[in-house]
């Protein structure tokens, strides 16, 4: 069912993109109740104002506002936003999908509103993505989900410093798959495969581990493949020697979530 009322999206870039795109496509927010501010055109607001959303219209169309949603770069909000306030409804929530950016940051420099956060991933646009919720207030909490739970595989988060974590893990863990793909296409190009050959099969791997994973436990999907004693299991056992493996993907991680503490 779709959220009643006006969405405005502040922000149309990557990640707004991703979030116009899904709701569109999944019927998450109606196109007549979408309200889409961006400084330039973008393909996924051009799209969105052919099935009737609003693009940068009077900053009165905001009075009505069920949601604002803060998509721009954690570095611009504080500019952004100040305008748009006067203009904002008793009834509005505002959930903010920067990285970094606190709630008690976020409350500090835009008011009274009740605040949530939310950390979605790209795959949002195709309906596929994972998002993070986390809200001290109850009704932003069910709003923010109510907007991304149609397009994505959706967790609430009880500690909103889980939620650094949570993006270094979801929000970034898609380049460290990636990054991972490529170097396991390169292992096979080193043992003899052309490269183009070793990008098919590493793709490939990867799409078909995705699709079998369902909601098994991560120890029982690596044990019915690799068997005892056999080449699977000789290639994990390299793969993780002295645990080098888990330490790297551990820090991997803490170095996204100080980051993300950074920015914010």
């Amino acid at each position: 069912m779709a959220v009643s009322g006006p969405v405005v999206l502040v922000g149309c870039g990557r990640l707004g993109s991703a979030i116009l795109e899904g709701w569109l496509l999944t019927g998450a927010v109606a196109p007549a109740d979408l309200i889409v501010l961006t400084p330039s055109e973008k393909p996924a607001s051009e799209a969105a104002r052919a099935r009737g959303a609003r693009i940068n219209p009077e900053p009165e169309a905001l009075r009505d506002a069920r949601a604002v949603v803060i998509a721009v770069k954690p570095a611009m909000w504080r500019t952004v936003m100040p305008p748009l306030l006067p203009f904002l409804g008793d009834q509005a929530v505002i959930l903010s999908v920067m990285a970094g950016v606190t709630a008690p940051t976020l409350a500090e420099g835009l008011g009274g509103w009740p605040i949530g956060r939310v950390m979605p991933t790209t795959g949002v646009s195709r309906g596929r993505g994972v998002a993070s919720v986390w809200a001290a207030d109850p009704a932003a909490r069910a709003l923010g989900r109510a907007l991304f739970e149609p397009m994505a595989e959706t967790v609430d988060l009880p500690d909103e410093g889980l939620m650094d974590a949570a993006t270094a893990v979801a929000g970034s863990g898609a380049a460290y798959v990636y990054a991972f793909t490529e170097a396991l296409a390169r292992g096979g190009q080193a043992a003899g495969l052309d490269k183009q050959t070793a990008d098919v099969l590493a793709r490939a791997t990867l799409r078909s581990a995705a699709d079998s994973m369902g909601d098994d436990a991560l120890e029982t999907l690596i044990a019915r493949i690799a068997s005892p004693g056999g080449s699977t299991r000789a290639g994990l056992d390299a793969l993780d020697q002295d645990g080098r493996l888990t330490t790297a993907l551990r820090e991997t991680v803490a170095a996204a979530v100080r980051r993300n503490r950074e920015m914010g």
